[in-house]
C-alpha cells in the first residue's frame, strides 16, 4: 500500500518546486530511495505531461566507484552525466542515506577527481545555473538516529516539514528580503562569536521551497573583503563524510586567518582547497518553524528557525560576491536560548534576539506565525 504522503510530496516537488510544464523533461536522480517514491514521482510527471529521465544510485556502489577510479573513469562518467543533464529542463535530486559517513574512507585525491570531472561540470557549472532544480533528503533510520527520534516520529516530522505551506512562508519572507536589500552592516553576536561584515549591494534571495526541500532561508553574501571578527559555530557539520565539531573561524578583511575544530588539520586542508575556500560565499538566515535542532544534515540544519549559516567557499550566481571555489560549506550557528542565545543586527538595529525577530514587520517569520 502506498503512503498518501508520497503523493503530497510529489505534488510539492513537481507543482511548486520545479513548476514542470507539459512537454518539459525532468531528470530525477535518486540515491537509496524506495521504489514507491520514485514510481510516485514518475506518475506525477506523466500527469502534468512531462518527460521523466530517471537514474537510481546507491551510496555503497558510489563509494566503491570512487575508491579506485582514475581520471579517465571520472571524466567519462562526468561526460555521460552532463549529457543527461543537458537534456533536462528541471532536476530533482532525492537523496537517502543509510550511513552518512559512507565515503569517509575514500582518499581525498579520489574525491577530488569526482569534484573536478563529475560534480563540478554537471552540477555547479550546468545544473545550478541552467535548470529549475530542487534537492531533498529522504527519511531513513539513520536520519532518525541523527535526529535522536523514533523512526515514526521522524517520518511525521519529515513530511510535516517538507510539505508545509511554502506559499505562506514566501510572503512572510518579503519584509526580511526588503530590509536586507537596504542593509549595509551586519553584526552577529553569540557565545564565542562577534562578527561584522557588509552585505551592501549584494542581491538577496528567498528560499521558499523552489530549490531545496525542506526550505526556509533568506540568503545573500558578504562583501568579500568585509568580514572581520570571530565565529564559533555551535552545531556539528559534515564534509566529505567527516564530522566536524567546535569549528571556530577567525577572519581579517574577509579571509579566514585561523581555523580550529575537533579535527583542525582536516578542517584546514579543506579550507586550503583553493584560494576562495578561505573566503565566504553565503550568509543566510534560517526560518523553518518545524526544524528546531540540528541533525547533521545540511538541508535540514541550515533551515533551523533562529539560526544563521555562514559559508566558506563559492558564492551563488544569484547573490554573487566574486568568490569562486570548489568548496561550499554551510556551517550553522543557532541563536535560540537553549543554544546560548545571541543577537543579529542590521546597521546597528537589533533585528533578532535569541532566535526571535523583534521588528513588527518581521514577526510573521517567527515560529508561532508560520506553523
Amino acid at each position: 500500500m502506498y503512503d498518501p504522503r508520497l503523493k503530497k510530496l510529489a505534488d510539492v516537488l513537481i507543482d511548486h518546486s520545479t513548476k514542470l510544464k507539459k512537454g518539459e523533461t525532468i531528470y530525477i536522480e535518486t540515491f537509496d530511495i524506495p521504489v514507491e517514491m520514485v514510481e510516485t514521482l514518475v506518475r506525477k510527471v506523466y500527469e502534468v505531461g512531462g518527460r521523466p529521465l530517471v537514474s537510481q544510485k546507491y551510496a555503497k556502489v558510489l563509494r566503491r566507484l570512487y575508491m579506485d577510479a582514475d581520471e579517465g573513469t571520472m571524466r567519462t562518467i562526468g561526460e555521460l552525466e552532463l549529457a543527461t543533464m543537458k537534456k533536462a529542463d528541471a532536476y530533482i535530486g532525492l537523496r537517502g542515506s543509510h550511513n552518512i559517513t559512507e565515503t569517509s574512507d575514500v582518499p581525498p585525491e579520489k574525491m577530488e577527481l569526482y569534484k573536478k570531472y563529475w560534480w563540478g561540470p554537471v552540477h555547479i557549472e550546468w545544473r545550478v545555473p541552467r535548470t529549475r532544480w530542487v534537492v531533498l533528503r529522504w527519511p531513513t533510520s539513520s536520519m532518525s538516529q541523527q535526529a535522536q527520534m523514533s523512526t515514526e516520529a521522524f517520518e511525521d516530522f519529515y513530511f510535516n516539514t517538507c510539505t508545509m505551506d511554502y506559499s505562506k512562508m514566501s510572503k512572510a519572507m518579503d519584509p526580511l528580503k526588503a530590509i536586507m536589500e537596504r542593509t549595509d552592516k551586519v553584526r552577529i553576536v553569540a557565545p564565542g562569536t562577534d562578527l561584522r561584515f557588509s552585505i551592501k549591494d549584494i542581491p538577496v534571495v528567498k528560499c521558499d521551497g523552489e530549490l531545496n526541500i525542506p526550505d526556509g532561508e533568506v540568503f545573500t553574501a558578504p562583501v568579500k573583503d568585509s568580514v572581520n571578527g570571530t565565529l564559533a559555530y555551535n552545531t556539528q557539520t559534515l564534509y566529505d563524510g567527516k564530522v566536524f565539531s567546535s569549528v571556530k573561524l577567525e577572519f581579517k578583511d574577509g579571509k579566514i586567518m585561523k581555523a580550529t575544530a575537533n579535527n583542525t588539520e582536516s578542517l584546514n586542508k579543506i579550507l586550503d582547497t583553493d584560494e576562495g575556500a578561505r573566503y565566504v560565499g553565503e550568509f543566510a538566515i534560517g526560518v523553518n518553524p518545524f526544524v528546531t535542532k540540528p541533525m547533521l544534515d545540511t538541508l535540514f540544519d541550515e533551515k533551523i528557525s533562529g539560526s544563521i549559516h555562514f559559508t566558506p567557499g563559492n558564492s551563488y550566481d544569484e547573490a554573487p560576491n566574486g568568490n569562486r571555489s570548489k568548496v561550499h560549506w554551510d556551517m550553522v550557528l543557532i541563536q535560540t536560548p537553549e543554544w546560548g542565545g545571541g543577537e543579529l543586527y542590521f546597521d546597528d538595529v537589533l533585528i533578532r534576539k535569541d532566535g526571535i525577530f523583534v521588528l513588527d514587520e518581521l514577526k510573521g517569520l517567527n515560529p508561532d506565525n508560520l506553523m
